[in-house]
């Protein structure tokens, strides 16, 4: 059950560690609902750490972690006490699988530990971290790390996460938890799990378990949700075309505007009456982030609404400086565009690209790049003709992807999100050949909120500011 009174504002969970957790721990302070990022964070932590971990707030995380022996191997490996000599490549991290390593177990766990304390230390506020249905196999552990830190709400899009509820129970209870991982071409069932009385034994401490919001774009996916106590969610996101990072594809055949853009339609659009009359909690997504809005979702029964760009670009943010610097200046000028590029993401979704020099979102830029994939946050687990599992990705080299049984189709235009994202927040790898991953950033479509905010800070915002913009016209109307 979600508490009464509901957070109004929900903050976005974007890219990799762009939704920090000094952003979340900010917005939680408000008394509404931070969320960090879940994508990837045993990497933020593998290469903070291994780039000395300057401010030391990973090691003052890890402190507090319930498994002494399990926070020093993570340091043993991968601390630096002095960081990396410039120019030298991070150490490379475990990749995920179905049957992960201890390493990799030990890495997930901690960096989503990390990452949601961090955002909780010092407050009683909610957070919450958001997770993508898309990256399966990493999800049973980084629940439990985020759940070692008592992380309140649970997110998840790109999907149908209907296995979410069962997992939190199970993860609650100290049951083993698993969930069905999709491979292509297989004829059985495979699941991906985490026992956590195996791992952790007697540093088990009891877990409590969090809310879960499912981010749906369409009525119709809420209600198949919520008729099924199994799988019912305690709440929704309805997202809108717009919202940046991935939006699910328009329904039907695929059509494209002039951009490229695809074209959706009234039917893509969620009917929030229809979701209203569910009974649940919704907050609503996508352009929706002004005070007026935040008022006409309430009359429309939502409990609020979740914002990401305008907390993207505040001073809270985990974007590199200088690209956040660059976003800004580029909004406040009018030259900021993003496009809802239907090819960039290897996971098959629309994927939102803002359009900046020296980021993959130029073509140039995009083809300087080695085609190559070593981090496989988004690989594709498939059936070999052996029986075996094998891991492939439209974004790695062509012929090795063609060799794995992909379709050449699927890998023209496909980017390679994993390490631009990693590059968004300072944490690009270096290759030995002294190539530096180039970032690829997300916002949403609708800049004009975005544009209102920057009238009214000349000189930028913080999280807590974009939280008092957008409950103004209700904090105004109970006064």
């Amino acid at each position: 059950m979600i508490p009464t009174p509901p957070p109004t504002v929900i903050q976005g969970g974007m890219g990799v560690a762009v939704s920090s957790w000094q952003m979340a721990r900010a917005v939680a302070h408000t008394g509404e609902l931070g969320v960090v990022s879940g994508t990837a964070l045993d990497a933020v932590l593998a290469r903070r750490l291994q780039d000395g971990d300057p401010d030391g707030h990973a090691r003052r995380a890890l402190a507090h972690f319930p498994d002494p022996a399990m926070a020093d191997r993570v340091l043993q490996r991968y601390h630096r006490p002095h960081g990396r000599t410039p120019g030298t490549p991070y150490r490379p991290h475990p990749t995920l699988t179905l049957t992960p390593s201890r390493d990799a177990i030990d890495l997930c766990i901690a960096g989503n530990f990390v990452e949601v304390w961090l955002a909780k230390e010092g407050h009683d506020g909610p957070v919450g971290i958001n997770l993508l249905e898309k990256i399966q196999m990493a999800t049973p552990t980084a629940v439990l790390g985020a759940m070692l830190a008592g992380v309140d709400y649970v997110l998840m899009g790109a999907g149908i996460p209907r296995e979410i509820p069962r997992l939190l129970d199970d993860l609650a209870a100290g049951r083993p938890a698993a969930i069905t991982v999709d491979v292509a071409g297989a004829s059985d069932t495979h699941h991906t799990s985490i026992d956590p009385s195996a791992v952790l034994g007697a540093h088990l401490p009891v877990l409590h378990r969090p809310h879960f919001l499912a981010i749906v774009s369409l009525h119709s996916l809420a209600a198949y949700l919520s008729r099924d106590p199994q799988i019912r969610p305690d709440g929704f996101v309805v997202e809108g075309p717009t919202a940046g990072g991935h939006s699910a594809p328009p329904r039907g055949r695929l059509e494209l505007d002039q951009r490229g853009d695809p074209i959706y339609r009234p039917r893509d659009v969620a009917d929030l009456a229809a979701i209203a009359t569910i009974g649940l909690p919704f907050w609503v997504a996508g352009g929706q982030a002004t005070p007026e809005a935040v008022a006409d979702a309430r009359a429309q029964g939502a409990a609020g609404v979740q914002c990401g760009t305008l907390f993207a670009l505040s001073t809270d943010s985990g974007l590199d400086s200088d690209l956040r610097t660059q976003l800004e200046a580029r909004l406040r000028a009018g030259t900021l565009t993003v496009r809802n590029d239907p090819r960039a993401s290897p996971t098959g979704f629309p994927f939102k690209v803002a359009h900046v020099p020296g980021t993959v979102s130029h073509e140039t830029t995009y083809a300087a790049r080695p085609r190559l994939c070593d981090l496989g946050y988004l690989r594709q687990p498939y059936a070999r003709p052996d029986g075996g599992i094998g891991y492939r990705c439209p974004s790695e080299p062509v012929e090795q992807y063609l060799r794995k049984g992909g379709d050449l189709g699927d890998a023209v235009g496909r980017k390679c999100l994993c390490n631009a994202l990693l590059a968004n927040i300072g944490l690009g790898q270096t290759r030995k050949d002294g190539y530096v991953e180039a970032p690829g950033l997300t916002l949403g479509q609708d800049l004009s909120s975005a544009r209102r905010l920057a009238a009214l800070h000349p000189h930028g915002w913080n999280a807590r500011d974009v939280v008092h913009w957008l409950r103004s016209t209700l904090d105004q109307s109970t006064d």
